[in-house]
């Protein structure tokens, strides 16, 4: 796993040996969801809706960055 951003009490995490899309997780204390690389669809979990907010104001611009180390954990 691979934590690839920090937020105030939740980060953005890749993991190796994961199976489906390529996507990474944003986790939380009271929450769990996998995002699309790709698409930014929310593909399982839940997310409040200002932290997927953030989430993605980050992943945006680290898209290539994401889908780059998905890659190479799960290639």
């Amino acid at each position: 796993m691979v934590t690839m951003f920090r937020g105030p009490r939740w980060k953005i995490a890749v993991y190796g040996r994961d199976h489906g899309v390529p996507h990474f997780h944003i986790e939380g204390p009271d929450f769990r969801c996998s995002v699309a690389i790709a698409t930014f669809e929310l593909i399982v979990g839940t997310v409040p809706t200002a932290v997927l907010k953030d989430a993605l104001e980050w992943a945006g611009p680290n898209q290539a960055l994401l889908m780059q180390t998905w890659q190479e954990l799960n290639g």
